[in-house]
């Protein structure tokens, strides 16, 4: 009787084994293209989700002093922080047809940075979450990432293979700051959308670009970036093709590049107009920018250097030529122009738009995030060794970018 308890126990599938079968199946079944990331998903909610109630129930019960005061005390109220009150403005009151100045005259932050598909959604939703905004918010956030983890891994095996898109995904959804894939933000919401717009792209399925395009572009700032890709895949394919290629594909990467073009310069035109100033956007823009830097005027392609040079002096420009020489080394390297054309011209021309128009500060790690199809590049997720290291170091950093935003600064 032992020994037939024992042989049957032997021959049980262990736990590990049992987890092994089931990424197995995941990867290689049918359902592979949803299985794998949902399981990553998964996984690293439970990780932000549980360092984030953490840190709330700790800071409520001592009495911790946020960076972003919120008078309701909810946990999704927590996860509602920073700017994501002008969000509820533009959800509840919509756009102020006049802009707030001081008494000076100059603008004052306000929602007119802040585009508007984040917070319909989240206002569409908000019968559902008890009338609260800000679980409204955190819901559309949250199913949003998971869908971006989805498409992502997609984009990634598309450009390589499963056990990259896997690794990439993962590294994404651990990242230091993958905690906001669930906060009340429009991050996994324009995502979503730019990743599908660029596997629809990758995919050569132009059409379906433009209506992501059209849609994130009114999501957050950036979609240029996908313009630039367009007509760099239009390029390639001329020269490649030359006269073979199909006038229809032409036609379509044409429309498809120009209506993302116009719909990434739409916002400021239509700031000018509701309010009648022509510069609206873009002094509501630079009002941010006070703190840093003082009151200046937007000039392309000198945010950086006027950042560093402030705080810095001449060694801050230096650094700044640092920063951009890197930059150009890492989009060289074979690893990552092994991702493809498509892929390299849009995380470029993104991380181009950021030097032109971005003043770093502590939201430049947000704002890398469209950066993310280079993890699928060998230097990431070549090796199991190499992918572990990053994840490690994207777990460990997270708590500290938790602590960081939300008692000292914004993200």
């Amino acid at each position: 009787m032992t020994d037939l308890a024992e042989t049957t126990r032997a021959s049980r599938p262990g736990l590990s084994s049992r987890v092994r079968r089931l990424l197995t199946v995941g990867l290689e079944g049918r359902h592979s293209g949803w299985t794998a990331p949902l399981l990553v998903w998964l996984a690293s909610r439970v990780v932000s989700t549980v360092l984030l109630l953490t840190v709330w129930l700790l800071a409520t019960a001592h009495g911790w002093r946020f960076a972003s005061y919120r008078r309701e005390g909810t946990f999704t109220a927590f996860l509602g922080s920073w700017d994501a009150s002008f969000y509820r403005t533009i959800a509840e009151h919509g756009y102020p047809t006049t802009l707030p100045t001081d008494a000076a005259g100059h603008v004052l932050p306000n929602p007119w940075a802040f585009l508007p598909v984040f917070p319909t959604l989240a206002r569409l939703v908000q019968p559902l979450a008890g009338g609260s905004f800000w679980a409204a918010g955190v819901l559309v956030a949250t199913l949003a990432g998971a869908g971006t983890c989805v498409v992502l891994w997609h984009l990634v095996r598309a450009v390589t293979d499963e056990r990259r898109a896997t690794r990439a995904t993962a590294l994404f959804a651990f990242a230091p700051t993958g905690f906001l894939l669930q906060v009340a933000y429009a991050e996994s919401t324009f995502l979503l959308l730019l990743f599908g717009g660029l596997l629809a792209l990758v995919r050569r399925r132009y059409w379906l670009v433009l209506p992501l395009g059209l849609v994130a572009a009114f999501t957050k700032p950036g979609v240029l970036a996908l313009a630039v890709a367009l007509a760099v895949h239009l390029v390639v394919r001329v020269v490649r093709e030359r006269r073979a290629l199909p006038v229809r594909d032409a036609v379509a990467i044409v429309v498809a590049g120009l209506g993302v073009a116009a719909a990434g310069l739409a916002w400021p035109v239509v700031a000018s107009v509701v309010t009648g100033r022509p510069d609206a956007y873009l002094e509501t823009e630079t009002s941010w920018w006070v703190g840093f830097v003082g009151r200046q005027h937007f000039e392309p392609l000198t945010p950086w250097f006027r950042m560093a040079s402030t705080w810095l002096g001449p060694l801050g420009v230096v650094l700044v030529v640092g920063v951009l020489a890197a930059a150009v080394w890492v989009w060289t390297r074979r690893g990552v122009r092994a991702l493809g054309t498509d892929v390299v011209a849009f995380t470029a021309s993104y991380a181009l738009y950021l030097v032109a128009v971005f003043l770093p500060q502590q939201s430049l790690p947000r704002l890398l995030l469209p950066t993310a199809p280079l993890l699928g590049a060998a230097g990431f997720t070549g090796t199991r060794r190499r992918t572990v290291a990053w994840l490690v170091v994207g777990v460990c950093l997270q708590p500290v970018a938790v602590v960081l935003l939300w008692f000292l600064g914004f993200p």
